[in-house]
């Protein structure tokens, strides 16, 4: 089996349909700039506000790395297109040359630092991240070797059959850095070592400043820069696009839309996912019968209305509408176990602040579970300081918002990642064997339809367990000055500001 894609002018021209604004994120500016629709130049720096600071010293393994990608800071060889297939990005081609091997063709590019991106330092960038521990996600159970093949080339084998690495190298967590970003020890640093059109030239704390990168291989960005901000609190992030102190803000509360001009106020469909994750290893839901308490007490209705107040459907199963073939081939569960009564079993439900909804959602969840009989305690923290708790199993049930096809957009790596013996974001620290088995064979089959068909198998397994029950599948909202255009929102949750976004 062999795939060729052309070569495009821009890694974003996939996000067209999702754009907000008339100019798209592939538009680029002419060398000497351009005016913008309103009458303002272009070039102006963009004042952006994150939800999430910085966990890892934005570390490209971690949480951190789709910060990078949505200020346009790092790419890997390949992206995402609209209907989740992998599309050109540093690699201009591909092909299959066996079951096991890919062959990469690079664009002419550079690196940050001035460097060149050659065949050599990007097959070092992969092999780093192969050795990262925790490995990113989007490696879950994959053994990868990558080697420099001519003037353009690199070479990607792995252990076993992987029919969607050109997909999987489109996560952030493999984004490709210069040779000066990787020390001796730790996480590679991105400061001026990507290859996106913004460069971090400074990180303070709560903030970061970004300056055009004039070198990047798919023409000039709009905006001479972005000055970010991480703003934890919603209603702070909503009020500063208000008063004009913030041109972009992402995740705005739903109960602040209302607050907002309905001309600032942008909606997309997105691919995230709100659950509930039960510790299956230890504590009282180490029972599956009280996990199966746990998720016959549970009333999402109630969540979609009074909390998301419409921005959001019914949870469904790990994956939600915005990924439109889910529906028709999901599987319903079975083998589940039958409830039994908590008898007043107490449990420490968590959550984090960074989402404001999501402490909104463990309230009702709260009551929900104490009318069933069970006596929850609930803890809220700032994400940061709480990951690396939950990953330990230090909760007994914890609510969080997953995008299904962050890592990799392939179906198949969050149920790798997520919910395997072996994942490494499993926070129900589930390790099923019929799981697994079902897991290992979507990730072995190949052709779009069929593995589809696998992961929905494999989906149906995993809810079996009622290891994780989910409560909603969200929409973004995102705060944007009228003055702003080209605003990329897109599904899976990687991008937010292109070679076109200006003011």
């Amino acid at each position: 089996m062999q795939v060729r894609v052309q070569s495009i002018k821009s890694p974003f021209r996939f996000l067209a349909v999702l754009v907000l604004a008339p100019c798209l994120a592939g538009c680029f500016a002419s060398p000497g700039g351009e005016s913008s629709s309103n009458g303002g130049q272009s070039g102006s720096r963009l004042r952006v506000a994150l939800a999430f600071p910085p966990a890892e010293n934005f570390s490209p393994y971690g949480a951190d790395a789709t910060l990078l990608s949505r200020l346009g800071v790092t790419e890997g060889l390949t992206a995402l297109d609209a209907n989740g297939s992998a599309a050109p990005a540093l690699a201009e081609s591909w092909r299959r040359e066996n079951d096991r091997t890919w062959r990469f063709t690079l664009r002419e590019a550079t690196f940050q630092d001035g460097a060149d991106v050659t065949p050599s330092a990007v097959a070092a960038a992969l092999t780093r991240a192969t050795k990262a521990k925790p490995a990113p996600a989007a490696l879950a159970g994959v053994t990868l070797d990558a080697k420099a093949d001519g003037d353009r080339g690199i070479r990607v084998t792995t252990a076993a059959a992987d029919p969607v690495l050109p997909m999987r190298l489109s996560s952030p967590s493999l984004a490709i850095l210069s040779p000066k970003a990787y020390g001796e020890k730790g996480n590679p640093d991105p400061v001026g070592t990507a290859t996106g059109p913004f460069e971090i030239t400074k990180v303070n704390g709560g903030s970061a400043t970004l300056d055009r990168f004039d070198d990047y291989w798919g023409g000039r960005a709009q905006a001479s820069g972005i000055d970010a901000r991480f703003v934890k609190d919603g209603t702070a992030r909503a009020n500063a696009v208000r008063t004009g102190d913030i041109d972009i803000a992402e995740a705005i509360p739903v109960a602040q839309a209302a607050t907002l001009d309905k001309a600032t106020l942008k909606e997309a469909g997105t691919t995230r996912t709100t659950s509930l994750q039960l510790n299956t290893e230890a504590g009282p839901f180490k029972d599956p019968k009280l996990r199966a308490a746990a998720r016959t007490a549970i009333d999402s209705s109630t969540i979609v209305k009074g909390v998301f107040e419409g921005y959001a459907d019914r949870g469904a199963g790990i994956y939600g509408p915005a990924v439109t073939w889910a529906e028709s081939k999901r599987v319903k569960p079975a083998g589940r176990a039958d409830a039994a009564e908590p008898d007043g079993e107490r449990i420490t439900l968590a959550t984090y602040d960074n989402r404001p909804e999501l402490p909104e959602v463990a309230q009702v969840v709260q009551q929900q579970l104490e009318k069933a009989g069970f006596k929850v305690k609930l803890e809220v923290r700032e994400y940061s300081r709480l990951e690396s708790d939950a990953l330990a199993g230090k909760f007994d049930a914890f609510i969080g918002a997953r995008n299904s096809l962050l890592d990799t957009g392939d179906p198949v790596g969050v149920l790798g990642s997520d919910y395997t013996c072996d994942g490494s974001y499993n926070l129900a620290l589930l390790c099923d064997k019929n799981v697994d088995r079902a897991v290992a064979k979507a990730d072995g089959t190949d052709g779009t339809g069929e593995r589809q068909d696998a992961a929905m198998a494999a989906e149906a397994a995993i809810l079996g367990t009622d290891a994780v029950v989910p409560l909603a599948h969200q929409q973004i909202i995102a705060g944007v000055s009228t003055e702003v255009q080209g605003v990329v929102l897109d599904p899976y949750e990687r991008t937010l500001v292109g070679t076109g976004t200006r003011r």
